[in-house]
């Protein structure tokens, strides 16, 4: 399990994390770790937006273009 690591182990870290950091400061770490990967979600899905939108733009403007190129 994990490389070697069994459950007892992590048991044994996560107590003396509590020891050393106490309950509050431990709850307060997992909530600000959880805000920070919902930030970074967010702002990976506002780029693969943004992304979509100028692929998007960029096809109109060579389906404007190409238009332009028939007329003439």
């Amino acid at each position: 399990m994990l490389g070697g690591i069994s459950i007892w182990q992590l048991l044994i870290v996560l107590a003396i994390l509590i020891l050393i950091f106490g309950t509050k400061k431990f709850k307060n770490l997992g909530s600000d770790l959880g805000g920070a990967v919902k930030g970074f979600k967010e702002a990976v899905n506002k780029e693969g937006e943004k992304e979509d939108a100028d692929v998007a733009q960029s096809k109109v403007i060579e389906g404007e273009s190409s238009k332009d190129n028939k007329s003439v």
